[in-house]
């Protein structure tokens, strides 16, 4: 018999793990709070990993933050507006130009994380992004003679090879046996998480990520060194920016 005193908790399915291309949606309202609003799914990315997260509208309104919180994801509008009320319909689109825009430097940082693990195996120590614009910390001491343009002509060589990107997903078990699927100095990936998305870039680069990416390496453009940074013994920081092809 059921316990009475039990109740499900509402969740957000992050559907954007899945369908990272999915710009428009329909999703019901499971709560509003201070001028956000949590959906029982979501293809907003919310901010974590690196990335930050996705803009657009929500029922007509603009979104201007989107973070999750325990098993809901909250999608915050402008101050004063009207929220939907729970158990509403609502229509989502996304800022397309943005998303593509970090899906592509997203990806570029996995070519350049791939790169340097495949030449030097050298882990990531930390990184970060915006639309473009990127930076990312590996654990080098010091960087070898020619770093920059060497690693530029190798990512880029990765790029124009048009490799294709997947997704998949494996049992936490099984995913973290293999140390060349986690490729942060320490593993970021909370113990409550028992399914592990991988991010395939075939032939080059496969770790557990939670980010959105492009279909292959060819649609991130180009990626220009622009610094080399000292953050520290044995941690260097390389910025990066992403052009067109």
């Amino acid at each position: 018999m059921p316990d009475d005193d039990m109740t499900d908790e509402p969740i957000t399915v992050l559907s954007y793990l899945r369908h990272a291309f999915t710009t428009e949606f329909t999703a019901t309202v499971v709560g509003a709070r201070d001028g956000a609003i949590a959906l029982d799914h979501t293809f907003f990315y919310p901010t974590g990993g690196g990335q930050p997260h996705d803009t657009g509208t929500l029922a007509g309104l603009a979104v201007a933050d989107v973070r999750k919180e325990g098993g809901l994801v909250w999608h915050r509008v402008a101050d004063g507006s009207v929220l939907p009320a729970v158990g509403a319909e609502v229509e989502g689109r996304l800022d397309w130009e943005r998303r593509h825009q970090l899906m592509r430097t997203h990806t570029a940082l996995h070519i350049l994380c791939g790169v340097i693990w495949n030449e030097w195996h050298v882990p990531v120590t930390g990184g970060n992004m915006e639309p473009l614009a990127a930076r990312m910390d590996f654990e080098f001491d010091p960087v070898p003679e020619g770093f920059a343009q060497r690693v530029e002509d190798l990512v880029n060589a990765e790029i124009a090879a048009d490799r294709p990107i997947t997704v998949g997903f494996l049992p936490r078990d099984t995913a973290v046996q293999d140390a060349d699927l986690i490729r942060t100095k320490v593993s970021l990936i909370p113990e409550s998480v028992t399914e592990i998305r991988v991010v395939d870039i075939v032939g080059l680069d496969k770790q557990a990520d939670g980010g959105t990416h492009v279909r292959s390496t060819a649609e991130v453009g180009r990626l220009r060194v622009l610094k080399l940074e000292n953050k520290g013994k044995g941690n260097k920081r390389v910025r990066v920016e992403i052009v067109a092809a």
